[in-house]
């Protein structure tokens, strides 16, 4: 008989764990009762853990407030089997996201765990709430005594919505009044390590790329009538909106949009208000404050997007939409270039031309973090950036900072106190952009507001490098200069690196641009530049590296400050060309499809930044070829993009190399040219040819002549992973032998003969495997020898040639019935006469390549 599905074991957890919630004095509220407005709509917004819109349903839920006031959203999720409680992902964490970085349904309302960290994450999306408890708890029954496992987490703002597992519990005691200052105590002292948190970081930013095109998609096919601008404002203010300020300005909520024409109450007015609002209490300058609502207030208020139809404005669908897609993601706090993403999936919204594009292409995440440690930035760095676009480059520069004080700062009231300084005092960025300012500005209040001092201003022009805010009419003490500049700027935007590097007295700078400023093309800057800094190191960086934004070749630049360069110093030139990653531009394509590490990416970034500080000790995974030390004259200003010096000497392995492929080649011209070179050969392949005539053939179909026949598996070049075995796919140069793989695929036997999707036969004496355009052909019983292969192969290229290409491609499934013609002797293959004719063949090409040699030793003297 078979075994019976185990009986679920859920409603005595849940009578169990409430009995202890009861015991405890918690008020806590079941799955259909209500626990307050703002968390049961938040519960109803999320999508449900099927897949749903809303009704989210937590099993049990409390809300608890500690001795410092603070309260905390308590929700839990039972099930009722062994092994349901969670279910994590290779790195240990609470898998709600599959590879794609979609939602895990299946895990989600499968495992206890991954379900109570779902509803807090809905916590964190859609209310002020930024520390919630999620409690999963799952039993069994084990000789008629319930077992209970229980997993705890912290979903927070601190660690992105992912959630943190906080020690482990065999009952929920810690909820207790008496003891739940000690437990928010533990939970406040939990950290996670820098490495936990970029990892962490990359995750949600996979995940912002994948919601971004989503967005971009949907408002794009759906949403008419909005030119490029109102598409960037109106995310920008629906963000904006939605913020709030804790206890003075309440976040804007889809429901506040009544979609209404009343004078003064249009979604337009109400979203600008909150806009408003939102800046006063960031007391931001009043001059930057009217100018962004100045510059909303056109988009926001147009009679269009105010039009109810169906009661419904185009404003509030496409709020929702920015809410729904977007809202976790700056809802969390994560420090990441957000406008930048924006932009760089999003940038035809500005209508840029080609020109303008090359102009605006934002810093990708990982150059910016390799420019501002290249720039050597620390907790005490004074940052700038002269065109600062979405400010990428800045937010870069802020986490490093804030990553070091840290580190140095133990204390959490200096650690805020420094925080702030960070934000309001030591970045500065001008963009002249007013479409692309206004992403630095909406980027920089999203980081906790470091939008003081981010200025709409030519920085060429009018600035003096002064504060503008705060500190105004003070000079910026600027330490560390970061800049991707615009290119067709006078000297491809050398201009401002000299602005720069001119206004400051101490520090670093690292600079990527279009690699003519260094071979002549801004000359005249760079000897200028010289002059008070001095050019520590030359980057070569990949050709592909803006792919689909621009098509420029870029150099790294890194200066010291305050230096003027002279002949003798020394410049390290590295070629960064091969970076570890590879990168595609799929318009619609996942991010992690369009830049895959494939070979230790993040190390050589690690080692690129120690190799300009450290030099060649620290070489790793780039070689000596890669890095080379020279001099720069200063009175040049040309001779910035210097490569190792060639080694032109000839090696014994090359000259050997050389060698057989002039004797590879002389053989195959003796085997082609056969009996015309060597006549006194010719009579014998004469009398080859008239007996072959002779032969009786008959029709044989591939079906009858082969046991095994079968179609190779589908793997792609970026996926093969090198190794020993040889990899066959369709074409015939090497024989179709495209590489050799050491993947877990299946391996077919030698003695085999292969037939691509054109037609192409070829035998193979070894074991290999094949793609999926590749079809296999073997005997098992009775194996065909390697001459008896190589006539049939001949016979199948014969009969298939030209029949066959990408429009009518040959598979394994469609060759059983295919007619070959082969030497017959009573109704069956003649393998007699085949094994010798082709032995006789092969004697015949023996005896050509003896001649040769016998030529060859007698011309070398042998």
């Amino acid at each position: 008989m078979a075994n019976k599905t185990p009986q679920s074991v859920e409603p005595n957890v849940a009578d169990k764990v409430n009995g202890w919630l009861k015991s405890y004095g918690v008020d806590y509220k079941l799955e259909q009762e209500p626990l307050n407005h703002e968390i049961d709509a938040a519960l109803d917004e999320y999508y449900s853990k099927r897949g749903g819109a809303g009704g989210n349903r937590p099993d049990a839920k409390a809300l608890i407030q500690d001795t410092r006031n603070e309260y905390w959203p308590i929700l839990i999720e039972y099930k009722g089997y062994k092994n349901k409680l969670e279910k994590l992902d290779p790195r240990g964490r609470i898998e709600n996201r599959k590879k794609d970085n979609t939602p895990h349904y299946a895990n989600i309302n499968g495992y206890a765990a991954n379900g109570a960290v779902h509803y807090a994450n809905a916590l964190l999306h859609y209310t002020a709430y930024s520390n919630i408890i999620a409690i999963g708890v799952t039993g069994y029954k084990d000789n008629d005594n319930l077992k209970l496992e229980i997993a705890v987490y912290l979903v927070s703002k601190s660690n992105f919505g992912v959630g943190q597992r906080l020690g482990t519990y065999s009952d929920l005691s810690f909820l207790k009044q008496t003891r739940f200052d000690e437990f928010t105590e533990y939970v406040h002292n939990q950290q996670l390590s820098p490495s936990e948190i970029d990892n962490i970081r990359a995750q949600r930013e996979r995940e912002i790329d994948e919601s971004l095109i989503k967005l971009n998609n949907d408002i794009y096919q759906n949403e008419k009538g909005l030119s490029e601008n109102d598409r960037v404002y109106l995310v920008a203010a629906s963000i904006i909106a939605t913020l709030g300020v804790p206890g003075k300005v309440a976040p804007l909520e889809k429901a506040d949009l009544k979609s209404t024409n009343e004078p003064g109450g249009t979604d337009g007015e109400i979203v600008l208000r909150k806009v408003n609002s939102f800046l006063m209490q960031k007391a931001l300058p009043t001059e930057k404050r009217k100018m962004i609502v100045r510059t909303l207030k056109n988009t926001l208020t147009a009679e269009n997007l105010n039009m109810v139809n169906n009661g419904e404005t185009q404003l509030k669908r496409v709020f929702s939409k920015i809410v729904d897609d977007l809202g976790i993601y700056y809802k969390i706090g994560l420090t990441t270039d957000f406008t930048g993403k924006l932009f760089n999936e999003m940038y035809s919204w500005l209508g840029f031309t080609q020109d303008k594009l090359n102009d605006v292409v934002l810093t990708p995440s990982y150059v910016a973090k390799l420019l501002v440690r290249l720039a050597r930035v620390d907790r005490n760095s004074y940052v700038w950036d002269f065109a600062t676009g979405s400010a990428g480059l800045l937010v870069a520069a802020m986490n490093e900072m804030m990553n070091d004080a840290k580190h140095y700062i133990e204390s959490p009231d200096e650690l805020e106190i420094k925080y702030a300084e960070i934000k309001s005092s030591q970045l500065l960025g001008l963009e002249l952009l007013p479409s692309v300012y206004m992403l630095a500005v909406l980027n920089m209040i999203m980081m906790g507001d470091g939008s003081a001092n981010v200025l709409n201003a030519d920085s060429l022009t009018n600035f003096r490098g002064d504060y503008e805010y705060g500190n105004k009419g003070k000079p910026f003490p600027a330490t560390a200069f970061v800049l991707n500049p615009p290119y067709s700027a006078e000297g491809n935007g050398m201009i401002f690196v000299e602005r720069a590097l001119s206004m400051m007295n101490k520090g670093y700078a690292a600079v990527i641009i279009q690699n003519s400023a260094g071979s002549g093309k801004a000359a005249e800057y760079n000897k200028r530049i010289l002059k008070q800094s001095k050019l520590l190191a030359s980057i070569k960086m990949p050709a592909d590296l803006f792919i689909g934004k621009s098509s420029v070749h870029t150099q790294i630049y890194v200066f010291r400050v305050g230096e003027a360069h002279e002949p003798d110093d020394v410049v390290k030139f590295i070629d960064f060309s091969k970076d570890g990653y590879k990168r595609t531009n799929r318009r619609k394509a996942r991010s992690t499809v369009n830049l895959r590490n494939v070979d230790h990416a993040p190390e050589r970034y690690a080692e690129l930044v120690n190799l300009v500080k450290f030099g060649s000790k620290k070489l790793c995974y780039l070689t000596a070829q890669d890095y080379f030390e020279g001099v720069i004259d200063p009175l040049s200003g040309s001779d910035w993009n210097q490569a190792a010096p060639a080694d032109i000497r000839l090696t014994y392995s090359m000259l050997e190399s050389s060698v057989t492929d002039h004797l590879s080649w002389e053989l195959s011209s003796v085997l082609k040219q056969g009996a015309g070179r060597y006549p006194e050969l010719r009579r014998r392949s004469a009398l080859l040819t008239e007996e072959f005539s002779d032969l009786s053939w008959a029709s044989f179909k591939l079906g009858d002549l082969f046991d095994h026949i079968e179609q190779g598996q589908r793997l792609k070049k970026d996926d093969q992973i090198p190794g020993d075995i040889p990899f066959v796919m369709s074409g015939t140069t090497n024989t179709g032998v495209v590489g050799y793989i050491s993947n877990p695929l299946v391996v077919f036997p030698s003695n085999s003969i292969t037939i691509d999707i054109f037609g192409n036969a070829f035998v193979r004496e070894y074991e290999f495997g094949a793609g999926d355009d590749t079809g296999v052909y073997w005997n098992e019983g009775v194996a065909y020898t390697r001459r008896a292969l190589i006539f049939i192969a001949a016979s199948i290229n014969r009969a298939l040639r030209g029949r066959f290409s990408f429009g009518n491609k040959l598979r394994s499934s469609r060759s059983f019935d295919l007619p070959i013609m082969l030497p017959c002797k009573e109704g069956s293959p003649d393998l007699d006469s085949i094994e010798r004719f082709i032995s006789a063949i092969e004697s015949e090409q023996t005896g050509y390549i003896e001649q040769y040699i016998s030529e060859l030793d007698s011309n070398l003297g042998f």
